[in-house]
C-alpha cells in the first residue's frame, strides 16, 4: 500500500470540500514524529493544529484513556453523570485566568465551543449582536463561518451567513492598520451599523491562529475591556488554539492586563482526543437554564480522562518553561537567516506559537508563492509544515512542546536548509 494509492481511493471516496494539506498517510507517531505507510519519517510541525502540544501519545495521556477505556466509554453526562466531568471543571475553573468564581461546560471541537459562548453570551446579556475581527477563526459551523474573518475558502459557497455578526479590522501594523485606525472603526460601527447597547459580545483570539499568528496588542486588549464595561458586552477570548502552553502559558490571556468573561478552549485540551470547553463567569454561565446546554457527545469521558492527564503533564513536565524555550531557539534560528532570505518580512509569536511572514523582496507584497514552496520542500526532506494568514503568506511552526533537543535541532536544520534553497532559486 501507498501514499499514492490511497489518495486515488480518498479522491473518490471523499468529499472535495475536505481539504488535506499533505498526502502523507498516518501509520503511526510518537511524540515529534510521524512515520507514513510506506514507512517513512517526518518531523510534526504541525501537532494536528497545535491539538498534541503534549506529543504524538504521551505515555501519562494514553496511560488515562485506557484506564478509562476499561471502565465505562459513554453514559452520556446529561443522563448519567460522572466524577472526572467535574473534577475537569474544577481545574480549569482555577486554572482559567480571572479573579471570580467561575464555571465550565464540555462539549465535543472548537466550534461547538465557540457556539456555545455566544449561546451564554446572548443569554446572559439579552442582546444579539457580536463582534468579531478580520482574519479571525472561529470554526466551520454557520455561526463560526458568520465570526471567522476570512472568506475564502471557508464562507465560498454557502450562502447567508448568521446575523447580527459584525467584523472590525484587525490591528496589524505590518498591514498598515494601527491600534487607532481599529478603534475608529470600531467607533463608526457603533455610531452607523449596531447600537453598542445591543451586542452582547466581542470575540478574539489572543494571537490569531489561521489569520497568521498576530497577537492583540496590549493597548487594544485593554481598550475592548474598557469598551466591555462601559457598555455592558461580554468579552470572549477564543482560545482553541492558543491555549494549554502553546503560548508558555495555560492561556494567552495570562500574558495580558485584563481578563475575559468566556473562554474557549479546545485543541490542545485533549492530547489528541477529541474535547472542548467554555469557561466563565459563573453567573454568565448560568444564564441559560438546564438543557439549554450540552451535547450527547459532550464530554466524553475518555476525552475528559486525557484532558486531566494533559493537564498533569502540563505541570509536571513544566510544559510553559519549555514552550518558552523552544520558541526563543526557533526565533534565534529565524533571525540568523533574515540577511540570506530577504524574504522574510517578519517573525514573531510567544511562547512556542511562532511564525515567519514572507514578502517579496524590499516590498510589502505578500509571497504566497514562497511560503508553499517552503511548505513543500519541507516536506520533501520531512518536516511537516503549515502555512496561514489572510494572504497564504504566512508559516506556522507549531511542534508539540515535548518535541525532544536532539529532533527539534535536526528539524531547524532542515529549516535553514528549505529557507536558503528556496532564497536561491527565486
Amino acid at each position: 500500500m501507498s501514499n499514492a494509492e490511497v489518495a486515488t481511493r480518498r479522491a473518490s471516496a471523499v468529499a472535495r470540500g475536505v481539504g488535506v494539506t499533505t498526502q502523507v498517510y498516518a501509520d503511526r507517531a510518537e511524540n515529534a514524529e510521524i512515520w507514513d505507510i510506506e514507512g517513512r519519517r517526518y518531523i510534526d510541525f504541525a501537532a494536528g493544529i497545535a491539538v498534541v502540544n503534549t506529543g504524538h501519545r504521551h505515555p501519562k495521556v494514553i496511560e488515562a484513556a485506557k484506564a478509562q477505556l476499561e471502565r465505562f466509554t459513554h453514559t452520556c453526562h446529561q443522563v448519567v453523570p460522572y466524577e472526572n466531568y467535574v473534577r475537569l471543571a474544577e481545574r480549569l475553573n482555577s486554572l482559567v485566568p480571572g479573579d471570580f468564581k467561575k464555571k465550565t461546560i464540555f462539549v465535543t471541537t472548537g466550534a461547538e465551543a465557540v457556539e456555545n459562548a455566544v449561546k451564554i453570551a446572548r443569554a446572559a446579556t439579552n442582546r444579539s449582536a457580536v463582534i468579531a475581527f478580520t482574519g479571525g477563526f472561529h470554526g466551520r459551523t454557520f455561526m463560526g463561518m458568520a465570526l471567522t474573518g476570512k472568506v475564502a475558502p471557508y464562507k465560498t459557497g454557502f450562502g447567508a451567513m448568521m446575523g447580527d455578526i459584525f467584523h472590525v479590522p484587525f490591528p496589524v501594523e505590518l498591514h498598515g492598520t494601527s491600534v487607532d485606525d481599529s478603534l475608529s472603526l470600531l467607533d463608526k460601527l457603533f455610531k452607523a451599523d449596531v447600537d453598542p447597547n445591543r451586542v452582547a459580545a466581542f470575540i478574539v483570539e489572543p494571537v490569531q491562529g489561521e489569520g497568521g499568528f498576530y497577537e492583540v496588542p496590549r493597548d487594544f486588549m485593554r481598550k475592548l475591556r474598557e469598551l466591555a464595561d462601559k457598555h455592558g458586552i461580554l468579552l470572549i477570548a477564543d482560545e482553541v488554539q492558543t491555549g494549554f502552553s502553546r503560548t508558555g502559558k495555560y492561556f494567552a490571556m495570562e500574558h495580558f492586563d485584563v481578563v475575559a468573561d468566556l473562554t474557549t478552549m479546545a485543541k490542545g485540551l485533549g492530547g489528541g482526543f477529541p474535547i472542548a470547553a467554555v469557561t466563565g463567569r459563573a453567573e454568565v454561565m448560568d444564564a441559560p437554564g438546564p438543557g439549554g446546554l450540552g451535547g450527547t457527545y459532550g464530554g466524553n469521558p475518555v476525552g475528559v480522562a486525557a484532558a486531566n492527564a494533559v493537564l498533569d503533564v502540563i505541570e509536571q513536565e513544566d510544559l510553559n518553561g519549555r514552550a518558552d524555550l523552544l520558541g526563543r531557539r526557533l526565533k534565534q534560528g529565524l533571525r540568523s537567516l533574515q540577511d540570506a532570505v530577504p524574504q522574510i518580512a517578519d517573525i514573531r509569536g510567544i511562547g512556542f506559537m511562532i511564525a515567519a511572514e514572507f514578502n517579496l523582496p524590499g516590498s510589502t507584497t505578500p509571497n504566497p508563492e514562497f511560503a508553499n514552496a517552503v511548505r513543500q520542500k519541507a516536506l520533501d526532506k520531512g518536516l511537516i509544515l503549515l502555512t496561514c494568514g489572510v494572504h497564504g503568506n504566512v508559516i506556522r511552526f507549531l511542534a508539540p512542546i515535548t518535541i525532544s533537543d536532539t529532533v527539534f535541532s535536526e528539524a531547524v536544520d532542515i529549516l535553514d536548509n528549505v529557507l536558503r534553497e528556496c532564497a536561491k532559486d527565486t
